[in-house]
């Protein structure tokens, strides 16, 4: 077991990959994959699916999801594994991350309106695209009215200067994790390197104020991660008994993250009893 192969982020089209549950429990199988978390951003949609996929190939499925929060000011992800999905507070409180979700795409849809651009607003609330594309629902409808051209433009070039895309006022990350806990889960800090700046000291200040909130785990395994940085989100985790865990962000052909990269093994990671435990197994 200590050297299969794991992936604990994945994204369908449940939030904003291009594959299904079903398609993602293909592509873990083809990968030689044998353990993964489906986290979709702030929803539990597809946990069930993916669950169901899985269990004809024997891959085991943490239950996941990647919630958002904000703190001080920036988006800081957390990613709530081994979570009881049906839990009612819980799902209340991803649904209402969601929804803010959804109300952001159709202010940054009329920040583009008020700005000048000629776009019917009724169009946009009656659009709809193929989920396989990826993405979101502002981003694919801007594509095919020819205002952008793909998600690099979309941040770079469409929404900057005074149409800088502003994120909700997501909870703070002591509520999401708190709210993690109650479902029974363990709340991770995704991808920490998106969060950290050029100073050391607001580095270590930004972990200390993390583990304060609650979160138990670093991702120090990523794809957007170098190997300076994986080391030093390793000797972080390592100082203060935090979980180590990894995956590789992988929403199918969205973005350019290959499933099951980096390459991990249950060797490589630390998750303890409670995720060890919560891994499930449809039969």
């Amino acid at each position: 077991m200590l050297n299969s192969r794991i992936d604990l982020h994945i994204h369908s089209t449940a939030s904003d990959g291009c594959w299904t549950p079903e398609e993602v429990a293909l592509q873990a199988y083809s990968a030689g994959i044998s353990l993964i978390s489906l986290t979709d951003h702030d929803t539990i949609a597809g946990v069930d699916s993916v669950i169901a996929s899985c269990a004809p190939y024997g891959i085991g499925v943490i239950p996941g999801v990647e919630m958002s929060s904000k703190h001080n000011g920036n988006l800081i992800h957390i990613l709530g594994y081994g979570v009881d999905w049906t839990d009612p507070a819980f799902v209340s409180m991803v649904e209402a991350n969601g929804t803010m979700l959804a109300d952001y795409d159709d202010r940054l849809v009329l920040s583009l309106v008020n700005a000048g651009y000629r776009i019917d607003m009724q169009e946009y609330q009656d659009y709809t695209w193929d989920l396989g594309r990826g993405g979101w629902k502002s981003l694919n409808y801007l594509i095919d009215i020819g205002l952008c051209r793909d998600v690099r433009s979309f941040f770079d070039e469409l929404f900057v200067d005074d149409l800088e895309a502003t994120f909700p006022q997501f909870p703070p990350p002591t509520e999401v994790i708190r709210s993690i806990k109650a479902a029974g889960g363990v709340g991770v800090w995704a991808h920490p390197i998106t969060n950290m700046s050029d100073e050391h000291s607001s580095n270590r200040m930004l972990l200390t104020d993390m583990i304060e909130a609650g979160v138990e785990g670093l991702e120090c395994y990523s794809c957007r991660h170098d190997e300076a940085w994986t080391e030093q989100f390793l000797r972080w985790a390592n100082e203060n008994d935090l979980l180590i865990t990894g995956g590789s962000d992988s929403h199918g052909g969205f973005v350019d993250r290959q499933i099951g990269v980096p390459e991990l093994h249950l060797s490589d990671l630390r998750l303890g009893a409670q995720l060890t435990d919560s891994v499930r197994y449809k039969t």
